[in-house]
């Protein structure tokens, strides 16, 4: 169904998205040459000598991988995945309860989000943020006729979303919940949610979250020490302090690539969590305003190739594009404000960039998937039939 570049430059327009093509690759290059950056340390460290690529060759493979799946996910049509939305769905939820199975599911730092698959780890969580956009999505255009009906329009996700949550909790992830519930909250609300409705169910998680905070002290101890980092900078605030300091040393033009102190066994999690800090201190504030640049360019075209299907009455595709926007833009700004000490805590990556197998999978997914509604798109534009 892949039409060749040069029917389409007889018609004028591309076959893609230039500005999501490039915001894309910079994205997953720059993060590839951070993420070896950040990891020389712990790799060396933790591997041995010999041993300072290590995570820049794994994260090489996982992009491989990611680029692999992706391509073919984007021969899919969206109709199909319209059609079969709920299975992935499913099977998220399964790999969901797979992992709180002891014996099953491998716990680390406290915490069970992953499957073991002998070579690698597969955190369910990430493909969860995928396929709740398709299902989502799905739901919201089946159900459009009621969603001015809180029973008949709200009620059925809400309980969907109350299993999900204590699957989630009880890994537990609550960043990974946030996310997920954003996006549906965002997905719905774009599908025409009552207002009404809507404005309750907001200020019904607010109270929720507060409450989950409440209820839990770590939680709590770590919106405190987001407060004042220093005031327990070798405790709770460890991870900001050092977070901080790297962005102050970066200035603004940066130390230069690879000139990382903090990298060195002192910001934990410098290549997954606080891969921001790394940049912000090589880099300076030139490098970070150029990542945040790039992924708001991303979200921006995921939301205008939203917008064209639906100009089009291609309503679930259109709301999988923006649902896509929504989860790497708000994914990003809370790992941004993780970084920089305007959030709390969570161990939640930067889209696109940190490292982590599962995490850059599915990512390069949803992008092939949002480049295949794009495509579509064009397809239109230029009178063909999908």
């Amino acid at each position: 169904m892949i039409y060749q570049a040069s029917i389409s430059n007889e018609k004028g327009i591309s076959d893609f998205d230039p500005g999501l093509i490039w915001s894309a690759i910079f994205l997953l290059s720059l993060g590839l040459i951070m993420v070896y950056s950040a990891s020389i340390s712990i790799a060396e460290t933790s591997r041995g000598d010999g041993y300072a690529a290590y995570f820049l060759v794994r994260q090489g493979i996982y992009l491989l991988i990611g680029l692999f799946i992706g391509l073919i996910a984007f021969q899919i049509p969206m109709r199909l995945w319209q059609k079969y939305s709920l299975y992935p769905f499913l099977i998220g939820m399964t790999l969901l309860v797979l992992v709180l199975i002891p014996g099953i599911g491998n716990e680390v730092n406290g915490s069970r989000r992953w499957l073991s698959l002998f070579v690698v780890n597969l955190q369910p969580s990430e493909f969860m943020k995928l396929f709740i956009v398709m299902y989502v999505a799905s739901y919201t255009i089946k159900r459009a006729a009621y969603l001015d009906h809180f029973r008949r329009g709200f009620l059925p996700i809400f309980m969907i979303m109350v299993m999900l949550g204590i699957l989630l909790l009880k890994e537990p992830d609550l960043g990974a919940f946030v996310v997920i519930t954003v996006i549906v909250m965002a997905i719905l609300f774009l599908g025409g949610m009552n207002l009404k409705i809507f404005g309750g169910v907001i200020g019904v998680l607010l109270v929720s979250v507060l409450t989950l905070i409440w209820l839990e002290p770590y939680r709590l101890q770590r919106i405190i020490s987001t407060w004042k980092p220093f005031d327990d900078e070798f405790g709770k605030g460890y991870q900001l302090s050092h977070s901080l300091m790297a962005f102050g040393r970066g200035g603004w033009e940066g130390v230069g690539l690879g000139g990382s102190v903090e990298k060195l066994s002192y910001l934990p999690e410098a290549h997954t969590d606080f891969l921001l800090a790394v940049i912000a201190e090589e880099l300076g504030f030139i490098g970070v305003m150029v990542v945040v640049i790039l992924f708001a360019w991303l979200v921006i075209r995921a939301f205008v190739i939203g917008r064209q299907a639906a100009t089009r009455e291609r309503f679930f595709p259109a709301l999988v594009a923006q649902g896509i926007g929504v989860w790497i833009g708000i994914q990003a700004f809370i790992n941004m404000g993780v970084n920089m000490g305007i959030l709390p805590t969570k161990g939640l990556t930067l889209p696109l960039m940190s490292f982590g197998g599962s995490g850059i999978v599915a990512n390069c997914i949803a992008l092939a998937i949002l480049s295949r509604i794009d495509w579509e798109n064009r397809q239109l534009m230029k009178g063909y039939k999908i």
